[in-house]
């Protein structure tokens, strides 16, 4: 009877470690291979002054981890946080909703004329709003990436082109391949690849720019930016702020299988991948918070 105790014991023992185990997130440091917890990667993502952070728009994992390294970095320092999902010209809602002086239906409606899926970025934007976090709005108007998109960024009129700067498509065989997997995934009807790949770079050139300038203004403050995969990939956005002198940043990528796996990822990539693992793997434990 004792040893049938005691292997119940040792069963429920070994069940609550896995269960545990499960529970941390896993993150792998892409330089080393080893697997990171959490603590050990805020720890790493303190010494940096631009931190990029992937995503799936509409993988609601992606934005709980995104949340749990926001809430995390900004009880040790102060930090801003930089979105995609905002044009730049909407800076001023941003700031609105940050004072607490617009109401949430308010901000939604301005919110959803720049993006989607408000329930998935909800908890992020009113933790920021609880914590007074600035947010940055780093996109350009739609209309400028889907002309340059269809016709090229020789179509654009000069008042575009002194606001964005001249630029050309001159990329390395990865980068390429991925701006081709992006025409299947965002391409509706006929694209040229060039022009695409033209209208990726003003997009990323656009959203580093704005990034760069908010950083200059704001020297204490250490910047979160939020993005899809494409764009906070090494080849995105980090590239181009790194073209105008900001190199101190790091990129954290979520696992996204068939995409960008643990068996294939490379610093060329991202510094760090955080594991897809099941549903709770996007979660950091209590411990942590």
């Amino acid at each position: 009877m004792r040893s049938v105790r005691m292997l119940l014991l040792i069963t429920i023992i070994l069940w609550f470690q896995v269960i545990s185990a499960s529970a941390h997130p896993h993150i792998l440091h892409v330089a080393t291979g080893e697997i990171l917890d959490f603590r050990q990667l805020v720890e790493k993502l303190e010494q940096t002054r631009v931190v990029f952070i992937g995503e799936q728009h509409d993988h609601a994992g992606h934005h709980q981890m995104q949340l749990e390294v926001i809430r995390t970095l900004a009880k040790q320092q102060e930090v801003a946080i930089g979105l995609e999902m905002f044009q730049a010209e909407d800076q001023q809602a941003l700031d609105d909703w940050i004072a607490g002086t617009s109401s949430v239906e308010e901000f939604r409606q301005i919110y959803q004329r720049n993006w989607g899926w408000w329930s998935l970025y909800e908890p992020i934007f009113s933790y920021a709003r609880q914590q007074q976090i600035p947010m940055v709005g780093i996109n350009l108007p739609r209309s400028i990436t889907r002309q340059v998109a269809i016709s090229g960024f020789s179509s654009l009129d000069q008042e575009q082109v002194s606001f964005l700067g001249g630029m050309t498509c001159s990329v390395d065989a990865t980068y390429e391949d991925f701006i081709r997997r992006a025409v299947g995934s965002h391409g509706h009807g006929s694209f040229d690849f060039l022009n695409f790949c033209e209208a990726q770079l003003v997009w990323d050139k656009a959203m580093a720019g704005y990034m760069s300038r908010y950083i200059q203004n704001n020297p204490k403050q250490t910047a979160i930016v939020l993005a899809g995969n494409g764009h906070a990939w090494k080849y995105g956005i980090p590239t181009q702020m790194a073209d105008v002198g900001y190199k101190d940043y790091l990129v954290l990528l979520p696992e996204v299988a068939g995409r960008l796996t643990r068996h294939q990822v490379t610093l060329e990539d991202a510094d760090f991948l955080w594991l897809d693992e099941g549903e709770g793997s996007w979660i950091a434990n209590e411990e942590y918070n």
